[in-house]
């Protein structure tokens, strides 16, 4: 039999790597298309689009779904500034709030450490329902009508909790002990010592809890009157919503000429996409090289 040499095995971890890197390339391409699709047919014009169809690239280059859209541009700007710092104060409160929460009951030294994770862990499987939480946030609380009712909900999520205790548990015990005979409150360890050996951990769990505030339209939906005070998903449903009760009414009833009946609706649901996932796709690449390490350290310790 012929043996094979050091030079014959580099080849072959090279044809490796090339077929590796094809697939991926091939995936990449298959998860980046529909985006372009999506982007491609909000520049569409409407009547070419019921046409040709949803294309990447516009056969007739048109911005009638975003001027439909910014028709009044002070709304969409009011309700980016609220989901912007909705979403700021969610993502940083919720992280403060669900690490140290996490970090507690990852003590084997914490007394209570069994019955407080065992009633993180009962909320996930029960909860109030929609009435009791309405009835706390609105007339308990008093939050109804303000950024706070968008806010306060979305700080404490039990599974962003246990998924902290796996990453702080995978941490060894003898460098908090060390700390601690160094003189080091607890504080002090976990700003110095556990928040920098967990940056994988914050950065994907600040991530989830980024998206899930920016994407959050359901909390205007219950808590919000005044139309300046919406988030941006909601705001943009309501457009949409507007856009296709216009153009399937009749237009004796509204009282309006057939003309201004015809509004843009199937690039406008495109352009609503791209408006709403743009902030999210700056942000996500900066985020990327923890996120994944994020989720394959958690998978280590349970």
């Amino acid at each position: 039999m012929k043996k094979r040499t050091a030079q014959s095995y580099d080849r072959e971890d090279r044809r490796f790597e090339i077929v590796c890197h094809l697939i991926l390339i091939i995936l990449s391409v298959c998860c980046l298309y529909p985006f372009l699709i999506i982007l491609g047919s909000s520049f569409e014009a409407q009547k070419q689009l019921v046409i040709t169809g949803y294309r990447a690239i516009p056969v007739k280059f048109s911005l009638e779904a975003y001027s439909s859209i910014f028709s009044y541009p002070e709304r969409i700007f009011d309700a980016y500034k609220i989901t912007a710092i909705s979403t700021v104060l969610t993502t940083a409160g919720g992280i403060y709030l669900e690490s140290t929460l996490g970090y507690v009951i990852s003590r084997k030294d914490y007394s209570y450490r069994s019955g407080l994770s065992m009633f993180v862990f009962f909320t996930m499987l029960f909860n109030g329902g929609l009435v009791p939480s309405y009835i706390l946030i609105s007339r308990w609380l008093e939050l109804k009508d303000t950024i706070w009712a968008l806010v306060l909900p979305g700080l404490a999520g039990a599974w962003h909790v246990l998924m902290f205790k796996t990453f702080f548990m995978a941490i060894p015990p003898a460098l908090i002990e060390s700390a601690k005979i160094d003189g080091a409150k607890e504080y002090t360890i976990f700003f110095r010592i556990i928040i920098p050996l967990s940056k994988p951990a914050f950065a994907c769990i600040g991530l989830f809890l980024l998206l899930q505030a920016w994407n959050d339209w359901y909390s205007s939906l219950l808590y919000i009157e005044t139309e300046s005070k919406v988030q941006l998903q909601y705001l943009l449903m309501s457009i949409m919503q507007n856009i296709e009760k216009l153009n399937n009414a009749d237009p004796a009833q509204l009282g309006i000429n057939a003309g201004m009946q015809n509004i843009p609706s199937l690039n406008a649901r495109m352009a609503m996409c791209v408006i709403a996932a743009g902030p999210i796709l700056v942000i996500f690449p900066f985020f990327q090289k923890y996120f994944v390490k994020g989720l394959t350290v958690g998978s280590v310790k349970g």
